[in-house]
């Protein structure tokens, strides 16, 4: 998909009636995999569509009707949105961190969930990520602050696929040990509230894949390499990066 080209649409289901799409959808698209024939096909097909509804909150029926089921809460992505904070201290002064983070192409090498990220220009920076039952998540991100050795903010254009936006500062850690790094992020998740709740049901928290990847970023800084698990590769994807201007702003003061 190319962000660039398309329009995000307009949001006209429910959350919960976004949470069983994506919920079916997932379970339909598992089975077409493992299987063959042409229920098997359909299934896939099926659960693809189910899975595009519940990621984007829009339904070609609901639109060609003229049904909207959704709350103007739920159509609004920066209400529907969760917030996440976590902090970490690193033994590294804050210019060392600040210009790591700031060459945008380097983060997947701690960033657990993200593939790739694309620098398009000094601001703008394209991002793909792993989203649900194998389905790529992409969008489009433009820093909007950047304070030299303090702070980077950024957010994701209005083509994303999913709301997000967020900022990461650095602060000097009290006695001179080290620096302290502060991730703030805001997104929205499939399916809202519930697509989360789903999320962590399936060992996808967003709290704990911002602090592993924080440590990620720690050990990558420190000691010159991303620990691994056996049997597993290093990470290359998370959820950092989808965040909320309103806290970059207020985080900045």
């Amino acid at each position: 998909m190319n962000a660039k080209q398309q329009s995000v649409p307009d949001v006209n289901v429910t959350m919960a009636e976004r949470a069983v799409s994506v919920f079916t959808g997932s379970a339909l698209v598992l089975y077409g995999l493992r299987n063959r024939g042409m229920a098997a096909a359909g299934a896939a097909a099926l659960g693809s569509g189910l899975l595009a509804r519940g990621v984007t909150g829009h339904c070609q029926v609901y639109n060609a009707l003229g049904i909207n089921t959704a709350s103007e809460e739920e159509r609004s992505p920066a209400k529907r949105a969760i917030r996440v904070e976590k902090t970490l201290t690193v033994n590294a002064p804050a210019e060392k961190l600040y210009r790591f983070w700031r060459d945008i192409e380097k983060l997947p090498r701690f960033m657990h969930h993200i593939r790739s990220v694309q620098r398009l220009d000094d601001r703008r920076s394209h991002w793909i990520a792993n989203g649900p039952a194998g389905v790529d998540v992409e969008w489009d991100a433009e820093i909007i602050t950047d304070v030299e050795n303090e702070h980077i903010a950024w957010q994701s254009t209005e083509q994303a696929d999913v709301y997000n936006a967020g900022s990461v500062h650095f602060h000097p850690a009290p006695r001179g040990r080290g620096t302290e790094v502060k991730v703030v992020m805001r997104y929205t998740p499939p399916a809202g509230a519930l697509g989360a709740a789903f999320a962590k049901l399936f060992q996808e928290n967003p709290e704990q894949q911002i602090e592993d990847d924080l440590r990620r970023f720690k050990s990558l800084i420190e000691a010159g390499e991303v620990p691994t698990t056996t049997g597993q590769p290093t990470g290359t994807s998370s959820l950092l990066g989808r965040f909320d201007t309103s806290d970059l702003i207020e985080a900045s003061h």
